[in-house]
Parts: C-alpha cells; sequence; structure tokens
C-alpha cells in the first residue's frame, strides 16, 4: 500500500489542513499522520469522518504521498501548491517592489500596465 495522508480545508477559515497523530489537524504536511496499512486507513477514515460530521473539516479525503528522510511530500503537483503554496520564480512576478500600492485596496490594481493592456 503507498503512503497516504487525509487532508481538507478547515471550516472555520478555509486552510488547508491535515490530520495529525493526535486525530487534530495541523497546517504542516509534515506533522501529518501517515497510513501505511488498511488498518491505519480504517481508523484514520474514522477521525476524518468524525472531524467532517462535526463541522472542523469540509470534504477530507486522502492523498499519495513520499517519505524522504522523514519528509512528507505530497506525490501530485496539485497537493504540493496546497501544501507549500505556488511556485513563483522572482524574475516572473508581474508587480513589482515600487507598485506595492497594487495590494491595498483601490490602490491602482485597475491601473493599465506598461505593455497598454
Amino acid at each position: 500500500m503507498a503512503l497516504r495522508i487525509f487532508t481538507g480545508n478547515r471550516v472555520a477559515d478555509g486552510i488547508v489542513v491535515y490530520l495529525d497523530d493526535a486525530g487534530g489537524w495541523t497546517e504542516t504536511v509534515s506533522r501529518s499522520r501517515l497510513i501505511a496499512t488498511s488498518e491505519d486507513e480504517a481508523a484514520a477514515t474514522e477521525m476524518a469522518d468524525k472531524a467532517s460530521d462535526d463541522a472542523v473539516v469540509a470534504d477530507p479525503y486522502l492523498i499519495d504521498v513520499t517519505e524522504d528522510g522523514g519528509e512528507i511530500r505530497p506525490v501530485r503537483y496539485r497537493e504540493r501548491i496546497r501544501a507549500y503554496g505556488p511556485p513563483v520564480h522572482p524574475d516572473f512576478v508581474k508587480t513589482r517592489p515600487s507598485d506595492a500600492d497594487h495590494f491595498t485596496p483601490g490602490g491602482g490594481a485597475s491601473r493599465q500596465s506598461s505593455d497598454g493592456a
């Protein structure tokens, strides 16, 4: 059986969370409960279903992961983005520090870019 973990979104704020060993939910993928056997999966599913029924976590589901040197990493790219955020190289960021007002309400977000778009 492949290694798996449960993930979902916390109902209170929508943050991505992972089932931990104590049956709680953590925002850190490296602290998640590894599921390696069908017995582990049954116990974890029961915890995840209870959290869903109690409106703690929305739509918990299993994802495949790898473990290398104690580091847990999601296999699918989508789940890596959920765990670590989007991969943005500084050379490809459209907003430069001089455009800091772009991030404030009403602060230039509707301004035309330098290429006229």
